[in-house]
């Protein structure tokens, strides 16, 4: 199946705690289908000390669920769901919500 959402795509949270906010995709976890929005379901992780690395609580981003994010609209942006067109050969992603092309 073909990437609808890829590292460095503006995102919409549909669901959850941080429902409204937007964030950039830093990693997609395809085999999990999750991704890890910045600034988004940020945890607390308590962190031993180690010879090379200082103990402590930190903050990060736990990665969120496919399904309880949508692709910002280039056009407009507002939440939409994401089509392909293939054009000249080339397989590209558009927003079902303008009709606009994603990936230059």
């Amino acid at each position: 199946m073909a990437a609808k959402i890829k590292k460095g795509d503006r995102v919409f949270v549909l669901t959850g705690k941080d429902k409204g906010k937007t964030g950039q995709v830093l990693q997609v976890l395809p085999s999990e289908n999750r991704a890890v929005v910045q600034g988004i379901n940020l945890v607390r992780k308590h962190q031993r000390q180690t010879a090379d690395q200082e103990g402590g609580i930190f903050t990060r981003e736990a990665p969120i669920h496919l399904s309880n994010i949508a692709l910002a609209d280039p056009k407009e942006n507002k939440p939409t769901r994401v089509g392909f067109q293939v054009k000249d050969g080339a397989k590209k992603r558009v927003a079902k919500r303008s009709g606009e092309v994603i990936d230059g």
